[in-house]
């Protein structure tokens, strides 16, 4: 593996932070050399929240993303604030459901998911992060779906037990998203 830069951004209750520990715990799992740097604005629910994770199989020098190769952005502003950041050739992946912009820089791929419709559509409207953490593994080709079960049931304490079931069914949407 070579090294993944990956920013996520949204507002504080959307899962970002999450869905960050939940690619970091994916990437140690697979023993690569993982950075997970959590950040949020201090109103926490409704503020700005974003995470930085580092994927390498190389120590990793600095925690901080400044050139993103994956940006997930859940809302509006985190799409604007950060599009014009992500490398040449790399992925951005947005919430079409919260998002209605389109990305006008033809030098990344861009992925519309709407992961918050689709949330509330399977009944499990807390869970667009991980609609779209499921997308993004099955279409980054640094990154796959293998092995999402067991960092799920690591991350996921047993006094939430229902919620492993869920946020499998969440994966399982992102993963089969457009096919």
């Amino acid at each position: 593996m070579k090294t993944t830069q990956i920013l996520i951004a949204g507002f504080g209750g959307q899962g970002i932070l999450f869905a960050g520990k939940f690619l970091a715990y994916k990437g140690l799992l697979e023993e690569n050399e993982v950075s997970w740097l959590p950040s949020y604005g201090p109103e926490m629910r409704g503020g700005t929240a974003n995470c930085n994770v580092i994927l390498s199989d190389s120590p990793v020098g600095s925690p901080i993303v400044t050139v993103p190769d994956v940006l997930i952005a859940m809302n509006l502003p985190s799409l604007q604030k950060y599009v014009d950041a992500v490398a040449p050739g790399g992925q951005i992946y947005l919430d079409s459901s919260l998002i209605d912009a389109k990305v006008e820089r033809e030098d990344v791929s861009v992925f519309y998911i709407p992961a918050t419709q689709m949330a509330k559509e399977g009944g499990i409207s807390t869970l667009a992060n991980m609609i779209i953490v499921g997308h993004l593994l099955e279409n980054h080709p640094e990154l796959s779906f293998e092995g999402v079960e067991a960092v799920v049931e690591s991350l996921v304490p047993a006094k939430k037990e229902a919620l492993k079931a869920l946020n499998m069914k969440a994966l399982s949407l992102g993963q089969s998203f457009g096919k």
